[in-house]
Protein backbone atom coordinates (compact mmCIF):
# COMPACT_ATOMS: atom_id res chain seq x y z
CA UNK A 1 0.00 0.00 0.00
CA UNK A 2 2.73 2.45 0.97
CA UNK A 3 5.71 3.40 -1.17
CA UNK A 4 8.78 3.36 1.05
CA UNK A 5 10.69 5.84 -1.13
CA UNK A 6 7.85 8.36 -1.14
CA UNK A 7 7.34 7.90 2.59
CA UNK A 8 11.02 8.41 3.34
CA UNK A 9 11.12 11.59 1.23
CA UNK A 10 8.07 13.15 2.87
CA UNK A 11 9.39 12.25 6.33
CA UNK A 12 12.58 14.07 5.36
CA UNK A 13 10.63 17.00 3.89
CA UNK A 14 8.62 17.29 7.09
CA UNK A 15 11.82 17.71 9.08
CA UNK A 16 13.14 20.22 6.54
CA UNK A 17 10.03 22.39 6.71
CA UNK A 18 10.03 22.35 10.51
CA UNK A 19 13.67 23.49 10.44
CA UNK A 20 12.48 26.47 8.38
CA UNK A 21 10.64 27.77 11.44
CA UNK A 22 12.72 26.21 14.19
CA UNK A 23 15.37 27.60 14.02
CA UNK A 24 15.57 29.10 10.48
CA UNK A 25 12.90 31.79 10.59
CA UNK A 26 13.59 32.48 14.26
CA UNK A 27 17.25 33.25 13.54
CA UNK A 28 16.46 35.18 10.35
CA UNK A 29 14.01 37.44 12.16
CA UNK A 30 16.02 37.49 15.39
CA UNK A 31 19.10 38.90 13.71
CA UNK A 32 17.09 41.66 12.03
CA UNK A 33 15.77 43.23 15.25
CA UNK A 34 17.63 45.19 17.89
CA UNK A 35 19.59 43.21 20.47
CA UNK A 36 17.12 43.98 23.27
CA UNK A 37 14.37 42.14 21.39
CA UNK A 38 16.05 39.03 20.02
CA UNK A 39 14.67 36.66 22.67
CA UNK A 40 11.14 37.95 22.15
CA UNK A 41 11.36 37.03 18.47
CA UNK A 42 12.73 33.57 19.26
CA UNK A 43 9.93 33.17 21.81
CA UNK A 44 7.28 34.20 19.30
CA UNK A 45 8.43 31.65 16.72
CA UNK A 46 8.81 28.88 19.31
CA UNK A 47 5.44 29.47 20.94
CA UNK A 48 3.64 29.71 17.59
CA UNK A 49 5.20 26.42 16.59
CA UNK A 50 3.81 24.74 19.68
CA UNK A 51 0.31 26.23 19.67
CA UNK A 52 -0.13 25.72 15.91
CA UNK A 53 0.88 22.07 16.18
CA UNK A 54 -1.68 21.37 18.89
CA UNK A 55 -4.48 23.29 17.14
CA UNK A 56 -3.71 21.50 13.87
CA UNK A 57 -4.08 18.19 15.68
CA UNK A 58 -7.26 19.12 17.53
CA UNK A 59 -9.21 20.83 14.77
CA UNK A 60 -7.24 22.40 11.94
CA UNK A 61 -6.35 19.30 9.93
CA UNK A 62 -9.90 18.00 9.99
CA UNK A 63 -11.36 21.30 8.78
CA UNK A 64 -8.73 21.61 6.05
CA UNK A 65 -8.61 18.09 4.64
CA UNK A 66 -11.79 16.25 5.66
CA UNK A 67 -15.19 16.37 3.96
CA UNK A 68 -16.12 17.77 0.57
CA UNK A 69 -17.48 21.20 1.44
CA UNK A 70 -16.73 24.06 -0.94
CA UNK A 71 -15.61 26.46 1.79
CA UNK A 72 -14.63 24.40 4.85
CA UNK A 73 -14.02 20.77 5.72
CA UNK A 74 -15.79 18.62 8.27
CA UNK A 75 -15.28 17.70 11.92
CA UNK A 76 -14.96 13.99 11.14
CA UNK A 77 -11.26 13.83 11.96
CA UNK A 78 -10.89 16.08 15.02
CA UNK A 79 -8.15 14.76 17.31
CA UNK A 80 -7.34 12.43 14.36
CA UNK A 81 -10.11 10.11 15.58
CA UNK A 82 -10.78 8.98 12.01
CA UNK A 83 -7.14 8.17 11.23
CA UNK A 84 -5.87 4.64 11.74
CA UNK A 85 -2.20 3.65 11.73
CA UNK A 86 -2.73 2.09 8.29
CA UNK A 87 -4.63 5.08 6.82
CA UNK A 88 -3.14 6.18 3.51
CA UNK A 89 -2.94 9.44 1.65
CA UNK A 90 -1.87 8.45 -1.81
CA UNK A 91 1.33 6.41 -1.51
CA UNK A 92 2.25 7.59 2.00
CA UNK A 93 0.74 7.03 5.46
CA UNK A 94 -1.80 9.66 6.43
CA UNK A 95 0.18 10.26 9.62
CA UNK A 96 3.09 11.44 7.46
CA UNK A 97 0.82 13.62 5.33
CA UNK A 98 -0.69 15.11 8.51
CA UNK A 99 2.77 15.89 9.90
CA UNK A 100 3.97 17.42 6.63
CA UNK A 101 0.94 19.68 6.42
CA UNK A 102 1.34 20.54 10.11
CA UNK A 103 4.73 22.10 9.41
CA UNK A 104 3.05 24.41 6.87
CA UNK A 105 0.47 25.34 9.51
CA UNK A 106 3.39 26.13 11.83
CA UNK A 107 5.41 28.40 9.57
CA UNK A 108 2.55 30.40 8.04
CA UNK A 109 1.43 32.32 11.16
CA UNK A 110 5.09 32.53 12.20
CA UNK A 111 5.86 34.51 9.04
CA UNK A 112 3.59 37.27 10.35
CA UNK A 113 5.93 37.76 13.32
CA UNK A 114 8.10 39.93 11.09
CA UNK A 115 5.37 42.56 10.85
CA UNK A 116 4.89 43.18 14.57
CA UNK A 117 8.27 42.60 16.21
CA UNK A 118 9.49 44.88 19.03
CA UNK A 119 6.10 46.29 20.01
CA UNK A 120 3.44 43.61 20.55
CA UNK A 121 2.24 41.91 23.75
CA UNK A 122 3.14 38.24 24.05
CA UNK A 123 -0.43 37.33 24.97
CA UNK A 124 -1.58 39.03 21.78
CA UNK A 125 0.86 36.91 19.76
CA UNK A 126 -0.63 33.71 21.15
CA UNK A 127 -4.28 34.71 20.76
CA UNK A 128 -3.88 36.34 17.36
CA UNK A 129 -1.87 33.41 15.94
CA UNK A 130 -4.34 30.82 17.26
CA UNK A 131 -7.39 32.57 15.83
CA UNK A 132 -5.60 33.37 12.60
CA UNK A 133 -4.60 29.76 12.01
CA UNK A 134 -8.18 28.52 12.42
CA UNK A 135 -10.02 31.38 10.71
CA UNK A 136 -7.68 32.39 7.88
CA UNK A 137 -5.18 29.65 7.13
CA UNK A 138 -7.40 26.59 7.57
CA UNK A 139 -10.27 27.77 5.29
CA UNK A 140 -7.87 28.91 2.55
CA UNK A 141 -5.95 25.64 2.82
CA UNK A 142 -9.23 23.81 2.26
CA UNK A 143 -10.19 26.03 -0.67
CA UNK A 144 -6.93 25.31 -2.50
CA UNK A 145 -5.59 21.95 -1.31
CA UNK A 146 -8.55 20.31 0.43
CA UNK A 147 -10.93 20.09 -2.52
CA UNK A 148 -12.65 23.45 -1.99
CA UNK A 149 -14.00 25.96 -4.48
CA UNK A 150 -10.66 27.26 -5.73
CA UNK A 151 -9.47 23.71 -6.34
CA UNK A 152 -12.62 23.11 -8.37
CA UNK A 153 -11.82 26.20 -10.44
CA UNK A 154 -8.43 24.74 -11.30
CA UNK A 155 -6.20 27.06 -9.27
CA UNK A 156 -2.48 26.30 -9.52
CA UNK A 157 -0.65 26.63 -6.20
CA UNK A 158 1.87 23.87 -5.89
CA UNK A 159 3.38 24.65 -2.49
CA UNK A 160 1.69 27.70 -1.00
CA UNK A 161 2.04 30.94 -2.93
CA UNK A 162 -1.58 31.68 -2.06
CA UNK A 163 -2.16 29.41 0.93
CA UNK A 164 0.99 30.48 2.77
CA UNK A 165 2.46 33.68 1.35
CA UNK A 166 -0.56 35.71 0.25
CA UNK A 167 -2.45 34.96 3.49
CA UNK A 168 0.51 35.75 5.74
CA UNK A 169 1.61 38.77 3.71
CA UNK A 170 -1.82 40.41 3.58
CA UNK A 171 -2.45 39.82 7.28
CA UNK A 172 1.01 41.10 8.16
CA UNK A 173 0.31 44.42 6.47
CA UNK A 174 -3.01 44.74 8.29
CA UNK A 175 -1.57 44.10 11.75
CA UNK A 176 1.42 46.38 11.08
CA UNK A 177 -1.00 49.22 10.32
CA UNK A 178 -3.22 48.38 13.29
CA UNK A 179 -0.27 48.32 15.71
CA UNK A 180 1.25 51.51 14.41
CA UNK A 181 4.92 52.20 13.75
CA UNK A 182 7.67 51.51 16.23
CA UNK A 183 8.81 54.50 18.22
CA UNK A 184 11.37 56.36 16.14
CA UNK A 185 10.43 54.73 12.83
CA UNK A 186 11.90 55.14 10.28
CA UNK A 187 14.91 57.33 10.96
CA UNK A 188 15.71 56.38 14.55
CA UNK A 189 15.50 52.61 14.27
CA UNK A 190 18.88 50.93 14.78
CA UNK A 191 20.12 48.63 12.02
CA UNK A 192 19.85 44.84 12.42
CA UNK A 193 22.00 43.83 15.38
CA UNK A 194 23.36 40.56 13.93
CA UNK A 195 23.58 40.33 10.12
CA UNK A 196 25.52 37.06 10.46
CA UNK A 197 22.53 35.54 12.25
CA UNK A 198 20.22 36.71 9.47
CA UNK A 199 22.41 34.92 6.94
CA UNK A 200 22.45 31.69 8.99
CA UNK A 201 18.66 31.81 9.29
CA UNK A 202 18.27 32.49 5.58
CA UNK A 203 20.55 29.55 4.75
CA UNK A 204 18.36 27.27 6.86
CA UNK A 205 15.27 28.62 5.13
CA UNK A 206 16.85 28.05 1.71
CA UNK A 207 17.69 24.42 2.46
CA UNK A 208 14.40 23.83 4.25
CA UNK A 209 12.54 25.22 1.23
CA UNK A 210 13.60 22.13 -0.73
CA UNK A 211 11.31 20.16 1.57
CA UNK A 212 8.66 22.87 1.33
CA UNK A 213 8.47 22.86 -2.47
CA UNK A 214 9.85 19.49 -3.56
CA UNK A 215 8.05 17.76 -0.70
CA UNK A 216 4.75 19.15 -1.97
CA UNK A 217 4.98 16.64 -4.82
CA UNK A 218 4.13 14.07 -2.09
CA UNK A 219 6.36 11.58 -3.90
CA UNK A 220 10.03 11.02 -4.63
CA UNK A 221 9.80 11.39 -8.40
CA UNK A 222 10.47 13.72 -11.28
CA UNK A 223 8.08 16.43 -10.03
CA UNK A 224 9.99 16.63 -6.75
CA UNK A 225 13.30 16.76 -8.58
CA UNK A 226 12.24 19.58 -10.88
CA UNK A 227 10.62 21.50 -8.01
CA UNK A 228 13.90 21.36 -6.09
CA UNK A 229 15.88 22.53 -9.12
CA UNK A 230 13.69 25.51 -9.97
CA UNK A 231 13.50 26.49 -6.30
CA UNK A 232 17.27 26.77 -6.12
CA UNK A 233 17.54 28.64 -9.42
CA UNK A 234 14.93 31.19 -8.38
CA UNK A 235 16.56 31.78 -5.00
CA UNK A 236 20.03 32.24 -6.50
CA UNK A 237 18.78 34.54 -9.28
CA UNK A 238 16.70 36.77 -7.00
CA UNK A 239 19.67 37.07 -4.63
CA UNK A 240 21.81 38.38 -7.46
CA UNK A 241 19.07 40.76 -8.59
CA UNK A 242 18.76 42.27 -5.09
CA UNK A 243 22.55 42.47 -4.74
CA UNK A 244 22.90 44.23 -8.09
CA UNK A 245 20.20 46.79 -7.37
CA UNK A 246 21.78 47.67 -4.02
CA UNK A 247 25.25 47.82 -5.52
CA UNK A 248 24.14 50.24 -8.22
CA UNK A 249 21.99 52.30 -5.88
CA UNK A 250 24.23 52.54 -2.81
CA UNK A 251 27.67 51.61 -4.07
CA UNK A 252 27.94 48.65 -1.72
CA UNK A 253 26.08 45.31 -1.76
CA UNK A 254 24.90 44.21 1.68
CA UNK A 255 24.66 40.71 3.12
CA UNK A 256 21.17 41.39 4.43
CA UNK A 257 20.10 42.60 0.99
CA UNK A 258 21.50 39.47 -0.63
CA UNK A 259 19.64 37.06 1.65
CA UNK A 260 16.44 39.12 1.54
CA UNK A 261 16.58 38.59 -2.20
CA UNK A 262 16.99 34.89 -1.51
CA UNK A 263 13.72 34.77 0.43
CA UNK A 264 11.96 36.83 -2.26
CA UNK A 265 13.03 34.31 -4.90
CA UNK A 266 11.93 31.39 -2.77
CA UNK A 267 8.51 32.92 -2.08
CA UNK A 268 7.99 33.77 -5.75
CA UNK A 269 8.78 30.29 -7.08
CA UNK A 270 6.73 28.47 -4.42
CA UNK A 271 3.33 28.38 -6.19
CA UNK A 272 4.93 27.56 -9.54
CA UNK A 273 7.63 25.11 -8.46
CA UNK A 274 5.92 21.85 -9.44
CA UNK A 275 4.59 23.13 -12.75
CA UNK A 276 7.53 24.91 -14.40
CA UNK A 277 10.91 24.10 -15.92
CA UNK A 278 14.40 25.52 -15.30
CA UNK A 279 13.83 28.63 -17.42
CA UNK A 280 10.72 29.30 -15.35
CA UNK A 281 12.81 29.17 -12.19
CA UNK A 282 15.17 31.76 -13.62
CA UNK A 283 12.27 34.02 -14.62
CA UNK A 284 10.69 33.74 -11.15
CA UNK A 285 13.95 34.86 -9.60
CA UNK A 286 14.43 37.76 -11.99
CA UNK A 287 10.90 39.08 -11.65
CA UNK A 288 10.46 38.27 -7.96
CA UNK A 289 13.74 39.88 -6.95
CA UNK A 290 12.97 43.13 -8.75
CA UNK A 291 9.29 43.41 -7.83
CA UNK A 292 9.81 42.60 -4.16
CA UNK A 293 12.69 45.10 -3.89
CA UNK A 294 10.50 47.84 -5.30
CA UNK A 295 7.65 46.95 -2.95
CA UNK A 296 9.89 47.13 0.13
CA UNK A 297 10.71 50.70 -0.84
CA UNK A 298 7.07 51.45 -1.57
CA UNK A 299 5.66 50.16 1.74
CA UNK A 300 8.24 51.71 4.04
CA UNK A 301 9.34 54.71 2.01
CA UNK A 302 6.26 56.06 0.28
CA UNK A 303 3.52 54.73 2.56
CA UNK A 304 5.53 54.91 5.81
CA UNK A 305 4.14 51.57 7.07
CA UNK A 306 6.31 49.76 9.59
CA UNK A 307 5.98 46.22 8.29
CA UNK A 308 9.17 45.78 10.24
CA UNK A 309 10.78 42.84 8.45
CA UNK A 310 9.02 43.25 5.08
CA UNK A 311 6.58 40.35 5.30
CA UNK A 312 4.06 41.81 2.85
CA UNK A 313 6.60 43.06 0.33
CA UNK A 314 8.64 39.85 0.26
CA UNK A 315 6.17 37.08 1.04
CA UNK A 316 2.82 38.57 0.04
CA UNK A 317 4.00 40.21 -3.17
CA UNK A 318 6.41 37.38 -3.96
CA UNK A 319 3.73 34.72 -3.54
CA UNK A 320 1.22 36.67 -5.62
CA UNK A 321 3.79 37.32 -8.35
CA UNK A 322 4.65 33.65 -8.65
CA UNK A 323 0.97 32.74 -8.66
CA UNK A 324 0.45 35.00 -11.67
CA UNK A 325 3.61 33.90 -13.48
CA UNK A 326 2.70 30.20 -13.30
CA UNK A 327 -0.11 30.76 -15.82
CA UNK A 328 2.58 31.40 -18.46
CA UNK A 329 5.63 29.56 -17.15
CA UNK A 330 3.73 26.27 -16.89
CA UNK A 331 3.23 26.21 -20.68
CA UNK A 332 4.98 23.41 -22.52
CA UNK A 333 6.72 26.01 -24.68
CA UNK A 334 8.41 27.19 -21.47
CA UNK A 335 9.35 23.61 -20.53
CA UNK A 336 6.49 23.45 -18.03
CA UNK A 337 4.03 20.63 -17.50
CA UNK A 338 1.39 22.31 -19.67
CA UNK A 339 -2.10 23.59 -18.92
CA UNK A 340 -4.06 20.89 -20.71
CA UNK A 341 -7.06 22.32 -22.52
CA UNK A 342 -6.90 25.61 -20.61
CA UNK A 343 -5.39 28.68 -22.23
CA UNK A 344 -2.83 30.80 -20.47
CA UNK A 345 -5.23 33.74 -20.27
CA UNK A 346 -7.99 31.58 -18.83
CA UNK A 347 -5.58 30.19 -16.23
CA UNK A 348 -4.40 33.72 -15.47
CA UNK A 349 -7.98 34.73 -14.74
CA UNK A 350 -8.34 31.83 -12.30
CA UNK A 351 -5.05 32.74 -10.62
CA UNK A 352 -6.10 36.38 -10.18
CA UNK A 353 -9.50 35.39 -8.78
CA UNK A 354 -7.72 33.17 -6.27
CA UNK A 355 -5.32 35.92 -5.20
CA UNK A 356 -8.13 38.47 -4.91
CA UNK A 357 -10.46 36.22 -2.93
CA UNK A 358 -7.76 35.13 -0.50
CA UNK A 359 -6.51 38.70 -0.11
CA UNK A 360 -9.99 39.99 0.76
CA UNK A 361 -10.67 37.10 3.13
CA UNK A 362 -7.33 37.54 4.89
CA UNK A 363 -7.79 41.27 5.37
CA UNK A 364 -11.38 41.10 6.65
CA UNK A 365 -10.82 38.20 9.04
CA UNK A 366 -7.53 39.64 10.29
CA UNK A 367 -9.28 42.91 11.15
CA UNK A 368 -11.86 40.95 13.15
CA UNK A 369 -9.14 38.97 14.94
CA UNK A 370 -7.27 42.17 15.80
CA UNK A 371 -10.45 43.63 17.27
CA UNK A 372 -11.02 40.54 19.42
CA UNK A 373 -7.37 40.42 20.50
CA UNK A 374 -7.31 44.09 21.44
CA UNK A 375 -10.47 43.71 23.52
CA UNK A 376 -9.37 40.55 25.35
CA UNK A 377 -5.63 40.95 26.00
CA UNK A 378 -4.56 44.23 24.39
CA UNK A 379 -2.27 44.55 21.40
CA UNK A 380 0.65 46.91 21.90
CA UNK A 381 3.05 47.16 24.81
CA UNK A 382 3.55 50.39 26.73
CA UNK A 383 6.09 52.85 25.34
CA UNK A 384 8.36 52.32 28.35
CA UNK A 385 8.44 48.56 27.70
CA UNK A 386 9.10 49.10 24.02
CA UNK A 387 12.04 51.37 24.75
CA UNK A 388 13.56 48.99 27.32
CA UNK A 389 13.06 45.97 25.08
CA UNK A 390 10.68 43.05 25.16
CA UNK A 391 13.28 40.47 26.13
CA UNK A 392 13.45 41.61 29.72
CA UNK A 393 10.07 43.32 30.07
CA UNK A 394 8.02 40.44 28.66
CA UNK A 395 10.16 37.41 29.43
CA UNK A 396 12.57 38.39 32.20
CA UNK A 397 15.62 37.37 30.18
CA UNK A 398 18.21 38.99 27.96
CA UNK A 399 19.78 37.71 24.80
CA UNK A 400 23.28 38.79 25.70
CA UNK A 401 24.75 38.78 29.22
CA UNK A 402 27.87 40.87 28.80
Amino acid sequence: MFNSGDTAWILTSTALVLVMTMPGLALFYGGLVRSRNILSVLMHCSAICCVSSVLWFILGYSLAFSGDGAYIGSLSNVFLLDMARESAMGSIPESVFFSFQMTFAVITPALIVGAYVERIKFGAVLLFSSLWLLLVYVPVCHWVWGGGWLADMGILDFAGGIVVHVTAGASALVIAIALGNRSGFPNQISPPHAPWMVMVGAAMLWVGWFGFNAGSALSAGSDAGMALLVTHLSAATASLVWLTIEWIRFGKPSLIGLVTGTIAGLATVTPASGFIGPVGGLVCGLVGGGVCYYCVDLIKGRFNIDDSLDVFAVHGIGGATGTILVAFLALESMSGVGLGDVSAMSQLKTQIIGIGAVLVWSVIITLAIIYITRKLVGLRVELEDEMEGLDYKAHGETGYNL
